[in-house]
């Protein structure tokens, strides 16, 4: 075989290998260059492996070896240090960098762009980038960071020094940012360590069919492989989950598989490619029986997709007396049935999991959402205590609430273990799709009271949430959706149920929202329906029904501080005014788990080095900046520089937290700062760091006072709420030409990364609005590539203002709240409130705009 000779990053190389191999695979798994991400496994549509070819930017997955022979490649370690170091700079300034796995392939085809066009047009930049997909940052802060980079690389102006304030409320760099847009810091997938195997997972073909045998010679037989595992091999309790244990990491034979992300085996190998052949040989002999795909005739069937029955959970949520007096009394009513759908959390990075042996347990590195509750789960799989796994937290590149679940941290742990032999296990994009929980579709029954002077009597709903195959945390979000049902308003009279419902569909799960994004959807089209039958304001008819300090939610809480609805409202008003057509929309949501149970943490600061200070803690990264905030708050409390502190979340530490979900991160780790902070500054005021070196500080917050659905006495649902209010303007076509959103913060603990966090939400919202959607044939998604779930890309997302409003809430660090979620749970009754402005059509269906058939 003639070998392949060209250029990479100004050296000659010769390759002499398979010529049909992708340049992507050989840059990364050959050469070490990580700066090419994988988020797409080979489908050509995510760009995270941009790289420049002869001046020209390129897909490394979709470019053969064969290709380069003679030419020149460079990566972006391969840049000029100088350009390297602004473009990256830009991106962290202008909040460009949230979860990181996007961003070096937005870097390599700005300096593209830039070498071409040294001083591109907002047009021409957002022309070069708009095939590039990002699902956190909602694009504006990138292209903002091109042009800053732009003007800096052709000296039309200096850099500007990074921020002097490095306490609460200033804009203090992103944590690990540069790391990250620079493609220097980590994901599991670029880990390796030596003697390192692969594992490769073989899938259920079936969504619901009895597993007759599982034949496993042809695929051990195959080069390459040590090891085929199936059910029979788990030391432990087989079955895991966060609230129900009833996911099996692995289906037996006699059992039935409930949908198509079931693994039945792992195949491990010296290689991925050995193993993904071998588990493609797995021979799988089975009885196909009919799915149970439909919720309504899931509550009627005999067919169990578990023994207990398919109703995993029922809400109920009654106060004020008789509903149906309340709407008879009432002056207007409106009634409605609205859907919503599933959607894909279209994360960037596919799960991956790296575990080894260490001692005589197992270290097992996760980009999970909670490295505490991934240690309980694998300590049941492998049926060790927990003290013999330690999990440490990897950089995540976007969860949004889909990784949550133990998915392929067991397997790869359950493969280290018995084979004593490092074990790494990823998914494709399409295996990923497939396997991960999604976003609740939600059939909800509404009907919405109002009196003659606008003022809400009485909200009636009916919620039904396909839950899918397993319980996840499906019974919680339909809770929640329950619990949002009456939105950011008070209401006198309230009768709400609510199930989750079992079925052979992909699981559904945590998504950022959790049910109330859905719940609001539903409410604020009936608002503005009642606005149309009494001739009602819609700005002013969302004021007067807001919620205030003594009014309750739909739970029954009465709200005692830091309620910021009307300011949200006030916010928005001044382009309500302006707008020729425009949508509103109001939003609440939870700070904490609440429902009766304790959220809490502890941290520990320790003084590693007179020059590097430690915070420990167990909340995951994953693109919203808790590490950033919770150097911020050590910061403020101690005055330290924050240059010489580090973050680590690592189980070996006992900083225990639960999973980040819920957007309690912010508030409970600044909480627990504070508290191993004031130990600190005391010891700081008579001595130094070096005084210090080696000692550790301890801190912890929690609050345990919440109350369950129904319990006797002071409703207490969750510690703290925040607030928003959302406006979108539509064009004379009918396009969304603007958004104006008002957050209430509490305190804005960094406002470049309020502002991203709010612009990404944004992002995500309007696409669940017009155009995302997973749908399913027979329990298996129709289609598994990125280009196919409707997302939004940069050239057809419209300018977002970000307000920030404060209200301070009592128990937040400074008076924070959460920011991660409450983002886009109005958005989608805002885009649905303005189309009908438009057109004069109710909208009681999501998405909006759906695709008739996913692309070929």
């Amino acid at each position: 075989m003639t070998p392949i000779t060209f250029t990479l990053n100004g050296h000659s190389v010769s390759y002499d290998g398979d010529p049909g191999r992708s340049l992507l695979s050989w840059l990364r798994e050959d050469r070490d260059l990580c700066a090419v991400k994988d988020g797409c496994s080979g489908q050509g549509f995510c760009r995270t492996c941009t790289v420049e070819i002869d001046g020209a930017a390129k897909l490394a997955c979709a470019t053969p070896l064969k290709r380069v022979g003679g030419r020149s490649v460079t990566t972006l370690e391969g840049l000029p240090e100088p350009v390297r170091q602004v473009i990256g700079e830009a991106f962290v300034r202008h909040g460009a960098v949230q979860c990181g796995f996007c961003t070096p392939g937005f870097l390599a085809r700005t300096r593209v762009l830039l070498q071409d066009n040294p001083d591109p047009s907002r047009a021409e930049v957002v022309k070069a980038l708009r095939h590039h997909y990002c699902r956190c940052a909602g694009y504006h802060g990138i292209v903002d960071a091109v042009l800053d980079a732009a003007a800096i690389l052709r000296g039309a102006r200096p850099a500007p020094p990074p921020p002097s304030h490095a306490g609460v409320g200033g804009d203090r760099p992103k944590f690990d940012a540069l790391a990250k847009a620079l493609g220097e810091s980590p994901f599991v997938d670029d880990l390796k360590v030596p003697g390192m195997l692969h594992g490769a997972l073989c899938f259920s073909a079936h969504a619901r069919a009895k597993v007759l045998a599982i034949d496993t010679a042809a695929a051990a037989a195959m080069p390459g492989v040590v090891a085929v595992l199936t059910g029979a091999d788990v030391p432990g309790q087989r079955s895991t989950g966060l609230i129900v244990p009833d996911w099996p990491l692995m289906v037996l034979p006699g059992e039935l598989t409930r949908c198509v992300g079931d693994v039945l085996a792992v195949v491990v190998a010296a290689t991925e490619d050995q193993a993904r052949a071998a588990a493609a040989v797995v021979d799988v002999r089975c009885e196909v029986l009919a799915p149970l795909t439909d919720p309504e005739l899931a509550l009627a069937s005999d067919i169990r997709v578990h023994d207990g029955g398919n109703l995993l959970e029922q809400s109920v949520v009654r106060r004020g007396g008789d509903i149906e007096a309340a709407l008879a009394r009432s002056a207007f009513v409106t009634r409605g049935t609205y859907h919503t759908q599933r959607i894909e959390h279209a994360f960037l990075e596919p799960e991956a999991c790296l575990a080894q042996p260490q001692d005589d347990g197992l270290l097992v590195h996760s980009p999970g959402q909670g490295v505490y509750v991934d240690r309980r789960q694998i300590a049941s799989l492998l049926g060790l205590p927990e003290a013999k796994v330690r999990v440490v937290q990897v950089a995540t590149g976007g969860a949004f609430g889909g990784k949550e679940d133990l998915s392929v941290q067991g397997h790869a742990a359950l493969a280290a273990f018995l084979l004593q032999k490092p074990v790494k296990v990823k998914l494709t994009r399409d295996e990923s799709i497939l396997m991960h929980p999604k976003r609740h579709p939600i059939r909800m029954t509404y009907a919405v009271g109002c009196d003659a002077q606008g003022k809400l009597t009485a909200v009636q709903a009916d919620m039904l949430g396909d839950t899918g195959a397993y319980a996840s945390v499906g019974g919680k979000v339909l809770e929640r959706a329950a619990g949002h049902a009456t939105g950011a308003y008070h209401v006198p009279v309230v009768d709400v149920v609510s199930r989750a419902v079992y079925t052979n569909n992909p699981p559904c799960g945590a998504m950022r929202g959790f049910g109330a994004n859905q719940a609001t959807f539903a409410l604020e089209c009936c608002l503005d329906d009642l606005c149309a039958q009494g001739g009602f304001d819609r700005w002013q008819f969302r004021w007067d029904n807001a919620l205030v300090e003594g009014l309750m939610t739909a739970t029954g809480q009465v709200l005692e501080g830091g309620v910021g609805v009307r300011a949200t409202l006030e916010a928005v008003k001044p382009a309500y005014d302006r707008a020729a057509v425009c949508g509103l929309a109001c939003g609440i949501k939870n700070c904490g788990v609440g429902n009766g149970m304790s959220d809490g943490c502890r941290v520990l600061v320790e003084i590693a080095a007179p020059d590097r200070v430690v915070v420990h803690h167990g909340w995951t990264e994953m693109g919203q900046g808790v590490h950033t905030v919770a150097i911020q708050v050590l910061c403020q409390e101690t005055g330290l520089d924050p240059d010489i502190v580090d973050v680590v979340v690592d189980t070996a530490y006992g900083a225990e937290a639960g999973m980040t979900t819920s957007s309690r991160a912010t508030s409970l780790v600044g909480n627990a700062l504070r508290d191993a902070s004031a130990h600190l500054a005391a010891d700081l005021k008579t001595g130094t760091l070096t005084d210090l070196v080696g000692r550790t500080y301890k801190g912890g917050w929690s609050f345990d006072l919440s109350t369950k659905p129904g319990a006797p006495g002071k409703v207490i649902t969750h510690y703290s709420y925040s607030y928003a209010t959302q406006l979108v303007e539509i064009d004379a076509e009918g396009e969304v030409a603007r958004v104006v959103a008002a957050h209430d913060a509490g305190r804005i603990m960094n406002p470049a990364l309020f502002r991203g966090q709010i612009e990404g939400s944004v992002h995500m919202g309007l696409g669940y609005a017009l155009s995302e959607d997973l749908p399913l044939k027979d329990g298996r998604p129709v289609s598994t590539r990125l280009r196919d779930l409707g997302l939004i890309p940069l050239d057809r997302m419209p300018p977002v203002e970000v307000i920030g409003v404060e209200v301070p809430d009592p128990l937040g660090p400074y008076g924070a709240k959460g920011v991660g979620e409450i983002g886009l749970v109005p958005t989608a009754g805002a885009v649905a409130n303005a189309l009908r402005a438009f057109d004069g059509v109710p909208r009681t269906r999501l998405p909006l705009f759906p695709r008739k058939e996913p692309a070929a």
